[in-house]
């Protein structure tokens, strides 16, 4: 059992909470609700009441191309390239004795041989699994704005006037 405190120094709960309010706008994009709470910020309302909650999520993966070799030692070699970049200039930075650029370069090179031949090997292990890249990303397909109860009328007016040029 811990004597941790239920809320961080900000006031957010460290567990995941629902929030508690009630509904005062539904919106088909993320982006109509942030241009929302923007109205109720600009107005002064209390924002620490305010919450978007995003319903009906869904998953999607998006295919972005075919995996391939070639693809596949690229990708590997860009991102060992920026591993033994990083470390070269920690070594030089650390290095009480005075190295050359040259030793970056080779840290690079052999974080980026290595970075090839690792994503080649990993690709050959489960190439006929999966043969395509894609990104994957949870959408919601309504966003609602919540206010805590004792301001959900001001927040309604703020939200139906018409919005100031």
């Amino acid at each position: 059992m811990t004597d941790r405190p239920p809320f961080t120094r900000r006031g957010m709960p460290r567990e995941p909470v629902l929030p508690r309010g009630e509904v005062v706008a539904t919106f088909d994009s993320y982006q109509e609700a942030q241009a929302a709470v923007d109205r109720l910020a600009h107005a002064e309302f209390p924002l620490r009441e305010v919450s978007i909650v995003g319903s009906d999520l869904k998953s999607v993966e998006r295919v972005t191309g075919k995996l391939s070799y070639g693809r596949s030692a690229l990708a590997g070699a860009l991102s060992g390239l920026w591993v033994g970049l990083f470390f070269g200039l920690l070594l030089v930075l650390l290095s009480p004795t005075g190295t050359t650029p040259l030793f970056i370069g080779a840290a690079a090179l052999i974080g980026a041989g290595f970075g090839l031949f690792f994503n080649i090997a990993v690709y050959s292990i489960g190439r006929r699994r999966r043969d395509f890249t894609s990104v994957m990303q949870v959408i919601a397909t309504s966003y609602s704005v919540l206010v805590g109860a004792e301001f959900a009328n001001r927040a309604r007016n703020l939200l139906d006037a018409p919005a100031a040029p």
